[in-house]
């Protein structure tokens, strides 16, 4: 029993078998009471026979049951002496706080495995993760179209350089427009292949190279949405994908500077860089464009998560009540037929019988006229319509040389002279006038100059 409850075996057992058990632990127990405590405890019970389930047929429902076979479950009522019994009372209080702090321990574990902490960043993968490197040579090839052969062939250099950093080799194959990628015995990380695989698949979509080298960074990935089939006329199509990109690329722009994702829209495929929260919501967003929701909605709403992302108070709360709810408007107007029938009053009388050919004929009097009067009828009717025909042409023709109306000329208003002039206040304004010194000097000015100068100059003689 003692070797039972040491594995800690579960053991079908009925009434009648405990007993037996229980009978065999009290009689070992009388007989080692005379022996010293601590022989006692070096002593081991023999192992219990139980007796076979064949034998004894097992008891009804309501008895069987499963019990675990201990030491202290068998002796029952048994007492102990006080050093094993102070033993097992001190063993019990050790365990119990023991249990206690390792169910609190689990629940602090599993409540910060909800969430993750501000700054947390997984380790990267370095050599002595994978000393031995991979067993087998794996290679990615993608196609490429012919206007980004030149562009391919600038960058390539850079691109061998940055892969060869993760010991993978890249090849360009111009004659076939082909990009091919392959590990080597150094290759140590197994998903470096794919993201080299998605670095060339990007640089065949037009991402530019810088960009596109952002994908072997371990916290950044890639997405590239096929929406060619997402609508059927291409017209509608053309319209979704420039509401994508916006007025001058701004709606595009808003989108990239709140997901942190670099967004490249090319034919009918978008490729999207960056964080894979971002990426989730680049997908969202593209889809339901295309499905005819506008992208304005869902900028509106991300705006808004971004700013109750800030606060560590309503992280662990639901957003819907803050989120704005758009409702659609289906406003479809009933396209108006070109011809509308409009009702006739009902009569009870049938409509008049159309006239045949012969009633036109006989009402014209064309009937009773001969053949030869009749073709020459139908001569002068077609001579006639030319000669209009002609006339027609030769206005249109003539309105070449048919000269514009001239628009006529705005006669100016003469200057009324039913005002009269003032002469005397015109005659002391040109007094006043001479009496300024403006301009050069007067000639008997002058003259008084120049006589007093040359006095000057024979006095200093």
């Amino acid at each position: 029993m003692a070797n039972l409850q040491a594995e800690g075996i579960l053991l079908p057992c009925s009434l009648w078998e405990m007993g037996l058990a229980e009978g065999w632990e009290m009689e070992q127990a009388r007989k080692d009471s005379s022996q010293p405590s601590a022989a006692r405890r070096s002593l081991s019970p023999p192992r219990l026979q139980l007796p076979a389930c064949t034998a004894h047929p097992p008891p009804s429902g309501s008895q069987r049951f499963r019990c675990r076979v201990s030491a202290v479950g068998a002796r029952g009522d048994m007492a102990d002496p006080p050093e094993v019994a102070e033993a097992e009372a001190g063993a019990k209080q050790k365990e119990k706080p023991k249990n206690r702090n390792k169910k609190k321990a689990a629940t602090v574990d599993e409540s910060e495995l909800l969430t993750v902490p501000d700054g947390w960043k997984e380790p990267a993968f370095t050599r002595e993760d994978n000393p031995k490197g991979l067993l087998e040579e794996s290679s990615f090839a993608t196609l490429f179209p012919k206007y980004r052969e030149a562009y391919l062939r600038e960058c390539w250099p850079l691109v061998q350089k940055a892969l060869g950093e993760h010991f993978v080799n890249a090849t360009l194959d111009l004659i076939e427009g082909s990009m091919t990628v392959t590990t080597t015995k150094k290759t140590f990380d197994p998903y470096a292949i794919i993201r080299a695989r998605d670095l060339i698949k990007l640089l065949a979509r037009s991402v530019p190279f810088e960009q596109a080298v952002r994908i072997l960074q371990d916290d950044i990935a890639c997405d590239i949405i096929k929406i060619g089939s997402l609508v059927r006329k291409r017209d509608t199509f053309i319209k979704r994908r420039g509401r994508l990109l916006g007025p001058k690329g701004s709606t595009l722009k808003a989108l990239e500077l709140l997901t942190n994702c670099y967004i490249m829209v090319q034919g009918n495929t978008v490729s999207a860089l960056g964080p894979f929260s971002g990426l989730k919501e680049v997908r969202k967003v593209v889809l339901d464009t295309m499905k005819n929701i506008h992208p304005i909605y869902n900028i509106k709403t991300l705006m808004i998560k971004r700013e109750l992302s800030k606060d560590p108070e309503l992280r662990s709360q639901s957003w819907e009540r803050f989120l704005p709810k758009f409702k659609r408007k289906n406003l479809k107007k009933r396209k108006e037929p070109k011809k509308k029938n409009t009702k006739k009053e009902y009569t009870p009388f049938p409509p008049p019988q159309p006239e045949s050919q012969i009633d036109k004929e006989l009402a014209s009097g064309e009937y009773f006229l001969k053949e030869r009067q009749k073709k020459r009828k139908q001569v002068q009717e077609i001579k006639a319509k030319q000669a209009d025909a002609v006339k027609r042409r030769q206005e249109e023709r003539n309105k070449a040389f048919i000269p514009p109306k001239e628009k006529t000329v705005v006669k100016t208003k003469k200057a009324s002279t039913e005002k009269k002039i003032d002469i005397e206040a015109i005659k002391e304004k040109v007094k006043n006038a001479k009496k300024k010194k403006l301009g050069a000097l007067p000639e008997e000015e002058v003259k008084l100059k120049m006589a007093a100068d040359e006095k000057k100059k024979k006095k200093k003689k």
